[in-house]
């Protein structure tokens, strides 16, 4: 299938590379030459323009626009707008706000173009293990860039229909909520194993407990991953920054007078670890760390 994509950063360069693997037809754009050049090595078509990347695509045509979200997605939607015929379709995944979601659908449709939001998981992990992609829109558009879907995706049940405009976002939104809370829940567990009078290796602990216990999950995986690199966090500051989801998932909750205590002291947590400049405490290096193993995110060094 052929299908544009603009943005090539951690997560789109693999993205491009993944959908390559299984011959999809590419055309690239990215503001950085350097990557357009980079995404050219692996069968991609890189362009030095929104406008080259319209024209090479044939109708009805779909651009994937993997960029941050807010400004960033604003200008590049609205350039594609001006851009694109009727028929075409944009297909948002990045962490976009749902709200912003139904807005521009609206904007869209008015041209008689189409928007899908897809809420995009995975990380930097994405081109080996596959992106869990939850996906809104009209159903006819998702069906008709459902092989792109598959191919990023699982192999097994990795992507879904979840509902109209925003509702992939939204999913995308609760589900980087919780993963605020468990990953505060694994940080202050290992704080705790850390600070104790036992002499514990909570390197071994972590990869112990991977193994049939109730508490396994990727991102124990990911704990053991890094305190193999730093079994201390000493290389580290404990300054953990948030993408927005987390905010907007507990501003969801007070709209709907939801109880959110765990996501929301987690939220509250990286607030504080600013604060003090990164001079944090271990479980707050871990949180940093975390961030840096799934998603590439960098960490502040000591």
């Amino acid at each position: 299938m052929e299908i544009g994509f603009v943005g090539l950063g951690k997560m789109g360069m693999n993205m491009v590379e993944r959908l390559r693997r299984d011959n999809h037809q590419i055309v690239a754009f990215d503001l950085d030459d350097a990557k357009r050049k980079e995404v050219s090595t692996f069968g991609a078509d890189g362009v030095n323009s929104l406008k080259d990347l319209v024209t090479r695509l044939k109708p009805p045509r779909g651009v994937w626009v993997m960029v941050p979200a807010g400004d960033p997605t604003e200008s590049t939607i609205n350039q594609l707008a001006e851009l694109l015929e009727p028929g075409d379709a944009i297909i948002d995944g990045g962490n976009t706000n749902f709200h912003d979601d139904v807005r521009r659908a609206a904007l869209l449709a008015a041209k008689k173009l189409h928007l899908v939001d897809a809420g995009t998981s995975g990380g930097i992990w994405g081109l080996k293990l596959g992106y869990c992609l939850m996906i809104g829109g009209e159903p006819e558009i998702f069906r008709r860039y459902e092989p792109i879907f598959k191919t990023l995706a699982p192999s097994a049940n990795g992507y879904d229909h979840v509902g109209g405009h925003g509702a992939g976002h939204y999913v995308k939104m609760v589900h980087n909520g919780i993963e605020y809370g468990l990953m505060q829940a694994y940080a202050e567990g290992f704080e705790a194993m850390h600070k104790s009078d036992y002499k514990l290796d909570l390197t071994k602990i972590a990869n112990l407990w991977r193994q049939g216990s109730v508490v396994r999950s990727w991102l124990l995986e990911l704990t053991a991953n890094a305190l193999e690199k730093d079994p201390g966090l000493k290389q580290i500051r404990g300054y953990v920054e948030d993408s927005g989801e987390g905010r907007w998932a507990v501003q969801d909750a007070i709209d709907k007078n939801i109880s959110m205590p765990v996501i929301t002291m987690a939220l509250f947590t990286r607030f504080r670890s600013r604060a003090g400049k990164g001079q944090g405490t271990f479980g707050e290096k871990l949180l940093a760390a975390l961030r840096d193993e799934f998603g590439g995110h960098g960490v502040v060094k000591e």
